[in-house]
């Protein structure tokens, strides 16, 4: 009996593995199709981008660190807003503890 439940899980997840697995091996990185680029615009755009840099030298990647729309103000609003929620939950299991132990 657990022959047959150590078989028929092999087979499904060879099952599941090939079906993950055969999207990955279709995937084109290049989409000759409609509305894809080429690999030729790709480096043209790149190119556009490098000349863009070396005409204006010392104004950084573009991405306002601490600025309050930027990666550290998010992260402390986000930080302040779930905080608050955890600090929400850990007041309230308190107080549900409080009223359980009389």
């Amino acid at each position: 009996m657990t022959a047959n439940k150590s078989i028929l899980a092999g087979m499904l997840f060879a099952f599941l593995a090939a079906a993950t697995m055969l999207p990955l091996a279709a995937a084109d990185v290049y989409p000759t199709g409609k509305g894809g680029t080429t690999l030729e615009e790709d480096l043209a755009l790149a190119r556009q981008k490098i000349a863009e840099v070396k005409a204006h030298p010392g104004e950084g990647s573009g991405t306002p660190v601490f600025n309050v729309n930027g990666v550290v103000g998010a992260s402390l609003i986000v930080g302040g807003i779930f905080g608050g929620i955890f600090i929400a939950f850990v007041a309230q299991a308190k107080r549900h503890a409080m009223v359980k132990t009389y």
